[in-house]
């Protein structure tokens, strides 16, 4: 049996919300980790082939942030995959 390593690439949808709102205040605080498994699940079925598993972590990231957001996530992705290994 061969064993092939996965590897976890970063990835990001951008979009916008308009709201007389501050950002904090139009997040929902009641979102399940079934309800973000649902997501995922969504987001898997209709944008990746088969075999690709998908994780997300909802924030609002300002727009100078983006890149610090993105390889903090990488880092979460890829420290899972390495502890899954051992």
């Amino acid at each position: 049996m061969s064993f092939e390593e996965k590897r976890a690439f970063p990835f990001a949808f951008v979009g916008f919300f308009v709201t007389e709102k501050e950002p904090m205040e139009v997040l929902k605080e009641d979102v399940t980790p079934e309800q973000i498994e649902e997501i995922q699940n969504l987001i898997k079925k209709y944008l990746f082939k088969e075999g690709v598993d998908v994780v997300v972590a909802p924030f609002i990231v300002p727009p100078d942030q983006v890149n610090d957001a993105l390889n903090q996530l990488a880092d979460v992705v890829f420290k899972l995959d390495e502890e899954q290994a051992n």
